[in-house]
């Protein structure tokens, strides 16, 4: 286990000494632009949500109407592609307003996480989790729309979503380090469970909780992505563990061979000294990194956000980065 350390002396340089060496991991992937092939006249907008089928033949992803928002738009924001990058179909238009997290669970229904962004929106949108059937029928939903609290039946912003093997339904609530900073748990039919979080850096407090995985043990990965770190705990609420060797995590998958993937897309100088961006591989047994996709933006120190935001990796082995500033979808096969 690597703890969060106060970046003073010898600690800084031992973190900036963790930093060099999961920034120099090798890279055993090359990059395959244009993979996803939108209907015509369509351009993608910002997308962080992206998650395979069951099967691992098929992926959805949830992105922005052509721009940073959906209020407005006539397009389905959701859609699923084959691997190779066709759309199969596609629902969702003028039902989301800002996805951001998705998930898929066991009956292949898809579960969005709909924030708001930072542009203003109409009263009455946002801020609501949604469960589709792979149709596009909405089953359920969570919170209540356009309206923000910190209550057990509303959420501020929620960025990810998860459902366990038995059902229960878990939620980061939510988007900024303005917000609610917790994690919030439903039974399967929506009932509130417990909760548990709140601002700050020490054990079982979060900044910006952006991000949900878990593995086969049952064990809850929360990308507390303004502290730098991966928290991770029972599905109690009970802490385990602090990871920081997957940098600044904005999305997180773990694969069923308990493989690690960490899109960190917003490293910098400021944020996150010493590290760099990109997509970190290892093992969610032990986390050791294995591999590091590094992002190709230049002047990672003046740009707000680059790289994947989102992350998931299909039956081959391939990763897929949806990316929020670049917007767009990379996939990324063995050399």
């Amino acid at each position: 286990m690597i703890t969060r350390m106060k970046p003073v002396g010898l600690s800084l340089l031992l973190a900036t000494s963790i930093a060099f060496g999961q920034n120099s991991a090798p890279n055993p992937y090359e990059t395959v632009e244009g993979w996803a092939k939108l209907p015509d006249g369509r351009e993608w907008g910002a997308t962080s949500a992206v998650y395979p089928t069951n099967d691992g033949m098929h992926l959805w992803i949830a992105e922005r109407c052509g721009a940073n928002l959906c209020v407005g738009s006539d397009v389905d924001p959701v859609l699923l592609f084959d691997l190779d990058g066709n759309v199969v179909r596609s629902f969702g238009a003028g039902m989301i307003t800002w996805p951001h997290g998705i998930y898929v669970d066991a009956d292949d229904n898809v579960w969005i996480a709909d924030a708001v962004g930072y542009a203003p929106v109409p009263d009455g949108v946002g801020h609501t989790v949604m469960k589709f059937s792979p149709d596009g029928k909405l089953l359920m939903r969570l919170g209540k729309e356009g309206i923000a609290g910190d209550g057990t039946d509303v959420f501020n912003k929620p960025s990810d979503i998860l459902v366990a093997p038995n059902g229960d339904i878990f939620v980061a609530d939510g988007h900024d380090a303005g917000g609610n900073n917790r994690i919030i748990k439903f039974d399967k039919d929506g009932n509130y469970l417990m909760q548990w979080g709140t601002a700050g850096d020490g054990q079982g407090e979060f900044s910006d909780p952006h991000a949900l995985a878990m593995d086969s043990q049952g064990r809850l990965f929360v990308g507390d992505r303004a502290n730098s770190r991966i928290e991770i705990y029972s599905q109690d609420g009970e802490y385990l563990e602090t990871w920081t060797q997957f940098g600044r995590p904005s999305g997180l998958f773990i694969d069923k061979n308990d493989i690690l993937y960490s899109a960190d897309s917003e490293s910098n100088a400021r944020r996150n000294r010493g590290w760099k961006r990109g997509i970190r591989i290892g093992s969610a047994k032990d986390g050791f990194v294995t591999a590091f996709i590094p992002d190709p933006e230049p002047d990672q120190d003046n740009s707000a956000t680059s790289a994947a935001e989102g992350v998931a990796v299909d039956a081959n082995g391939n990763i897929y980065g949806a990316e929020v500033g670049p917007r767009a979808i990379k996939k990324y096969v063995r050399k």
